[in-house]
């Protein structure tokens, strides 16, 4: 009961949330994301770039995680992982997904569906090279979703991987695979504080985009 009373003690954007006019929204909502995304972290919004991404396994059950978003541009909204890890192979099975972006802040959030498809093999390298030092190390450690034997496995595991990383900066990493999701739907959410929450969904038709209210 205690955790029961706690969740009802909570409360949801005690900010003053901005407008959106649907009406002046562009034709296409990539231009719109990145207005958003870039709004949210001027906005005082920690990580904008981090997402959920929803996968399915070989049986049909949903799996979700947090993770980083690399890019969105007229050729998708593009992420990061082994091939090898649960969300490679489950893409590798079911090549769809979606994303979902959540920016409290401002009392936003945006939903993305569509198909995913590897980037190839030069993408990826250029994908992870381009990132920190850091982001090297962890994929030169690699197993990702493979059961640890131990915590003393992976700091030995991954001291080996930083000193691998700093002295050869171009190191490749096969398995890293630069996930690129093409999307059908792009869904734009703008809270209010009276529940009148406005709802914008950009549905692929053709070569173009068809822009629709949803009821909140």
């Amino acid at each position: 009961m205690e955790f029961q009373e706690y969740l009802h003690t909570l409360r949801v954007w005690d900010v003053e949330l901005p407008q959106f006019d649907p009406e002046a929204a562009p034709d296409e909502p990539v231009a719109l994301f990145q207005e958003w995304l870039m709004h949210a972290g001027r906005a005082g919004q920690a990580e904008p770039h981090t997402m959920s991404l929803a996968t399915v396994d070989g049986e049909g059950r949903p799996d979700v995680r947090t993770l980083m978003l690399h890019g969105a541009d007229g050729g998708g909204w593009s992420f990061g992982s082994h091939s090898t890890s649960a969300k490679g192979r489950q893409l590798a099975a079911c090549p769809s997904a979606a994303l979902g972006f959540y920016w409290p802040a401002v009392g936003r959030q945006v939903r993305v569906r569509g198909a995913v498809r590897p980037a190839g093999a030069e993408a990826s390298q250029a994908d992870l090279h381009a990132r920190s030092t850091g982001a090297l190390a962890a994929a030169l450690v690699g197993h990702q979703s493979e059961v640890l034997g131990s915590v003393s496995e992976l700091a030995v595991a991954s001291e080996s991987a930083w000193a691998q990383a700093a002295a050869s900066p171009d190191a490749p990493v096969p398995s890293w695979t630069l996930y690129v999701l093409n999307p059908v739907e792009v869904e734009f959410f703008q809270g209010d504080a009276r529940r009148r929450h406005v709802r914008l969904r950009y549905r692929r038709e053709g070569a173009g985009w068809v822009r629709e209210l949803l009821w909140p």
